[in-house]
């Protein structure tokens, strides 16, 4: 059976609290969604405070993320939540982030890409079952146009159907999952590797 907005509308708001407390939303910072049916989304409304979100703080919109509900504002970065819900028909939920991790190593890396490759907690991504391969998250420059951001960022997932998230460059990470719980726990992964890659960087001095 599947969840109901109310139960989905919960999982937006535990989420909220979840990575408020953690340090990788702050303040207003962040959205969050959840897929609702085919053909509509849950998502956070714009400005709101991310460890403080109540059920009024969630609304619905299309797939092109449009507001069903007259009156509230969906994130500026609608499309590229509802994007990935058109991407692929399994994913039931997207974050978006805002950590110092995510945000310092965007900005460093000059390349268009950062890649994982050996760490054991890569298995804690959808679809993969061992430390012994290559992640590869692409980094996006950041663009206040999210309708052009959006139209770089769906070729890539096209070309590359196993991406488990993607990094906007100064900005913070997206992850999906098939649930809530999916999506969170890619998130925890993410920040863990985040973290490794960081010192690693500065133990090696570059």
């Amino acid at each position: 059976m599947s969840p109901t907005r109310a139960q989905l509308t919960r999982q937006i708001i535990e989420a909220g609290r979840f990575l408020y407390g953690r340090g990788w939303s702050p303040a207003t910072s962040s959205n969050y969604s959840a897929r609702l049916s085919p053909e509509e989304a849950l998502l956070t409304v714009s400005g709101k405070h991310k460890g403080q979100l109540g059920e009024d703080d969630v609304l619905a919109t299309d797939m092109a993320g449009n507001s069903l509900e007259p009156g509230k504002k969906p994130s500026a970065e609608t499309l590229l939540h509802t994007q990935l819900y058109t991407w692929k028909a399994e994913i039931g939920a997207v974050l978006h982030t805002h950590s110092v991790n995510a945000t310092v190593l965007s900005r460093l890396i000059l390349s268009d890409s950062l890649v994982f490759a050996d760490y054991e907690l890569q298995k804690a991504f959808a679809g993969v079952a061992t430390h012994e391969c290559q992640i590869c998250v692409p980094i996006f420059d950041n663009d206040q146009d999210i309708a052009r951001l959006a139209s770089r960022v769906r070729p890539w997932l096209d070309e590359h159907p196993d991406c488990v998230g993607y990094l906007i460059r100064g900005h913070g990470l997206y992850t999906w999952g098939a649930a809530m719980k999916d999506a969170l726990r890619q998130v925890e992964a993410f920040e863990f590797l985040f973290d490794c890659e960081l010192k690693m960087r500065a133990l090696q001095g570059r």
